[in-house]
């Protein structure tokens, strides 16, 4: 149930930034809820490895090169959907910053809530 309804949070989070950006374009809240499957797909299947295969730039970065990490498995997502699209890699670094910072927020919200409840 926990997982279903971060789910739609992260599909959420992925129409704020729709909303809030020009360069990035969800087609309806299906298409976000599809994108938000496939980011979190690219975040647990692809991002390790592009981490692990980039550790040397980004222990010289100070960790900082994991922004760009996030940012091309967020266009990456962007390439493959047809309901989401990131128009280029500057707006894929924004969005990526404001959809962690929304979903984020949303999930603190969902398990502070659900701490309450329980």
């Amino acid at each position: 149930m926990i997982l279903l309804l971060i789910w739609i949070l992260n599909a959420v989070a992925l129409l704020v930034v729709a909303y809030v950006l020009p360069g990035i374009h969800v087609a309806s809240f299906g298409s976000a809820m599809i994108a938000a499957i496939v980011l979190g797909l690219l975040n647990t299947l692809v991002k390790p490895v592009l981490t692990l295969l980039t550790l040397p730039i980004t222990i010289v970065t100070l960790g900082l090169f994991l922004l760009v990490i996030n940012a091309l498995v967020f266009w990456m997502a962007g390439s493959i959907l047809n309901g989401f699209q990131v128009d280029g890699f500057w707006w894929a670094v924004i969005g990526a910053i404001i959809y962690s910072v929304v979903s984020g927020f949303l999930s603190r919200l969902l398990v502070n809530g659900t701490e309450t409840v329980a």
